[in-house]
């Protein structure tokens, strides 16, 4: 993480109620401040990524989309509005977020994502978050994080239902073994067909809020040091049964 300057004023008022948490307080707000994070995709679960992150002081979000906005993203991708249809996704979740806190630096990388080009790019940054909707993204994300040994904050959604977890294999547990990877959770990927898209299989717009802000809790319990991240362990959530259930996992 990169040095920054003091809290002003304005941002000692704006964290306040972070800061008061003893657990965070001036030294954690510091850490968010220079935080780098990068964050795969700006739609559903990218969306409340962004906006919580922003809003909590991290000082450098990157974003990687290549689309742009639809009318029927507005009904989950709520980093976006009306107005912004037709518009770059990146550049339209970086409007909000400068609107959310304008002390945050939001940095584009409007490209696709692929298995040569994802460990340099993620090499720039302490974090990964990954938002994307397609294994094939997926696996280059996981496999860059692992090579370059960022933590990706991984997670997935359903029609009524999601998942979450934290990916750290270049460490190892309490244990001594090596942490799980993507792979030894997911081995390979379904075949094609198989699993249908968002556009194909609907998705109730107020859960990729909720995933995406349990990713957006990783994010910043990994920046400041607190708690116990989702290593080794796959969050469940079944929205139509409000239930959550852990699955642990390991590497073999």
């Amino acid at each position: 993480m990169n040095q920054s300057a003091p809290l002003s004023p304005e941002e000692l008022e704006r964290y306040a109620r972070h800061i008061v948490l003893p657990e965070i307080g001036g030294p954690g707000q510091q850490k968010l401040k220079r935080a780098r994070v990068l964050v795969i995709g700006a739609g559903g679960l990218g969306a409340p990524v962004l906006e919580y992150l922003a809003a909590a002081g991290v000082g450098t979000l990157g974003i990687v989309d290549d689309d742009h906005v639809s009318l029927s993203n507005l009904q989950r991708q709520v980093i976006h509005d009306t107005q912004s249809v037709g518009a770059s996704k990146a550049e339209s979740a970086k409007a909000t977020i400068l609107r959310i806190n304008p002390h945050v630096t939001v940095e584009l990388h409007e490209m696709r994502l692929t298995p040569d080009n994802a460990a340099g790019l993620i090499a720039g940054y302490d974090m990964v978050i990954d938002g994307s909707d397609n294994f094939e993204t997926r696996y280059a994300v996981a496999d860059a994080a692992a090579e370059v040994k960022r933590p990706l904050v991984h997670a997935a959604v359903g029609r009524f239902d999601g998942s979450i977890t934290v990916l750290k294999p270049f460490e190892t547990n309490a244990d001594g073994r090596k942490n799980p990877t993507y792979r030894d959770l997911f081995p390979e990927p379904p075949p094609a067909g198989l699993v249908p898209s968002c556009a194909e299989a609907g998705v109730l717009g107020a859960l990729t809020g909720v995933i995406g802000t349990l990713q957006a809790m990783e994010a910043l319990k990994l920046i400041t040091g607190i708690g116990e991240p989702l290593v080794g362990r796959l969050l469940l959530y079944d929205a139509l049964g409000a239930r959550f259930d852990t699955v642990r996992y390991k590497a073999p």
